[in-house]
């Protein structure tokens, strides 16, 4: 997340400490939030049917054959599901696949029972079997739903499973079109089947699965869109590949990211008009768009000589000039500083994995051997110790130690940390819950662990997860 240009205040440690108090520990959810989960309500319209079932897309332009996927209602990614800040979203979730499943919701500070790891925080639903599910985020946010099974989450997000929570604000910002846009990655053959899944073979047990294909909302790219010169366009960006690590570039008008893995930031502009875009990660970007019909505006992700995955063309009678950039509201309910000389100071030691070789082409064909993913010497297992148990309210700096050949992306399930700088003499003016970490390099992160239960601190890469790449700890 090096690359990200952040709003120009970057707050070094010291006035950090000055600043703060003891009531900047807490970032405490509303009570809401905490409370048990129930299957349903005397009186609350019943849930909404959410239907896991295999299904047919056509992933590449036709004339290619359609390819058997899995699939949420029957799209690829999922229907992407809007509810309003404070509100409680009901699912019926029906597993029609041949898989077990449980749905993660990344982005979601709400109660652990929900957090949607099967087999860990929840039991996972068994094929032909469905479950209730019932959150109220507490957090207005752009939230990814995708399968997370504790040694089995690569097939069912490989085959098609993922879509988008919108959380929208009491008070959304104004603009012309609120547009989700889900990546995927497909491993297809020639045939537009998609191929088998080894989670043991070296390539996928090092790299990840990753794909032969892109799409967008489940299209061939560039994903089409047209709209009025000078339009207001707030695009909602997630990563839901296994695997696929990339870049993003906005060609043809200024990006401005107006929130970061679900959490609002002071907009700011992107360096060099890029944004690192690894598994899980999302951003909210406001797209202004040139005041002359027929410019384009596009997104381009930049895997191998380069991919477009968006075109905006402009078209029709021209809108007024907006003099402002979107601004949301900053979350009240997240701690503004963390006293990190009281900090609980753990370590993520992550190695394993084999080493690439030196042709890293679109299909990454080609790595050695696989060693075994190991966490702080081991592997992932709910039975084994935390790395950490705190009591509520307790400030974490943790180590993410990074001793192998590949970018780590980690994911802290139910908080949202900062990104510290590399001299400890401050942090990234904006919050995350997944950060990429480079090769054989170390980053620390800080967050208050304010949110009560067991959660998982995890690989994003799917293959790498379910071969172990995870760890948990406890806040009571």
């Amino acid at each position: 997340m090096s690359s990200l240009s952040p709003p120009p205040a970057r707050l070094r440690r010291r006035d950090l400490i000055a600043r703060i108090g003891s009531a900047a520990l807490l970032g405490a959810l509303p009570a809401r939030a905490q409370q048990p989960s129930q299957a349903n309500v005397a009186g609350e319209p019943a849930p909404r049917a959410l239907t896991a079932q295999p299904a047919k897309l056509r992933l590449r332009p036709s004339p290619a054959a359609e390819t058997e996927i899995w699939a949420f209602d029957g799209t690829a990614p999922g229907p992407a599901l809007r509810i309003k800040q404070g509100e409680t979203l009901r699912l019926k979730l029906e597993n029609r696949t041949a898989a077990p499943l449980s749905l993660h919701w990344q982005g979601l500070r709400g109660e652990a029972a929900q957090d949607g790891v099967g087999g860990f925080s929840q039991p996972p639903v068994a094929p032909g079997e469905s479950a209730d599910i019932r959150i109220t985020p507490p957090d207005a946010g752009t939230i990814l739903y995708r399968p997370l099974v504790l040694g089995g989450s690569s097939e069912p997000a490989g085959r098609g499973l993922s879509g988008l929570l919108v959380v929208e604000e009491r008070e959304p910002p104004a603009v012309d079109l609120d547009l989700p846009l889900v990546v995927s990655d497909w491993l297809l053959g020639d045939d537009q089947a998609i191929q088998p899944f080894a989670l043991q073979s070296s390539a996928s047990a090092a790299a990840g699965r990753l794909g032969s294909w892109l799409t967008v909302n489940g299209k061939p790219p560039p994903y089409p869109v047209k709209l009025a010169p000078g339009a207001r366009v707030r695009l909602r960006l997630a990563n839901a590949c296994n695997a696929r690590i990339m870049r993003l570039r906005f060609d043809g008008t200024k990006a401005s990211v107006i929130a970061v893995d679900s959490q609002p930031t002071e907009p700011f502009e992107p360096v060099h008009a890029q944004l690192p875009f690894a598994p899980g990660t999302r951003y909210d970007v406001i797209l202004d768009l040139p005041q002359e019909a027929g410019a384009s505006v596009g997104i381009t992700a930049l895997v191998g000589p380069g991919l477009p995955l968006l075109r905006i063309v402009t078209d029709g009678a021209t809108k007024p000039a907006r003099s402002q950039p979107v601004a949301l509201k900053l979350n009240p309910a997240l701690p503004a500083a963390v006293r990190m000389q009281d900090a609980l100071r753990p370590e993520f030691l992550i190695e394993g994995g084999g080493k690439p070789t030196p042709d890293r082409t679109l299909d990454f064909s080609g790595i050695e051997l696989a060693k075994p993913w190991r966490v702080n010497g081991g592997t992932g297992s709910k039975e084994g110790k935390p790395l950490f148990s705190v009591k509520r309210g307790t400030p974490i700096v943790m180590a993410i130690d990074n001793r192998t050949a590949f970018i780590q992306p980690v994911h802290v399930h139910g908080h949202a940390f900062r990104l510290l700088h590399p001299l400890d003499d401050g942090w990234e003016a904006y919050f995350l819950d997944t950060v990429q970490i480079p090769e054989g390099k170390k980053l620390h992160i800080a967050f208050i662990a304010d949110n009560p239960g067991r959660w998982l601190v995890s690989s994003t890469v799917l293959e790498r997860f379910d071969l172990g790449l995870w760890g948990w700890f406890e806040v009571t």
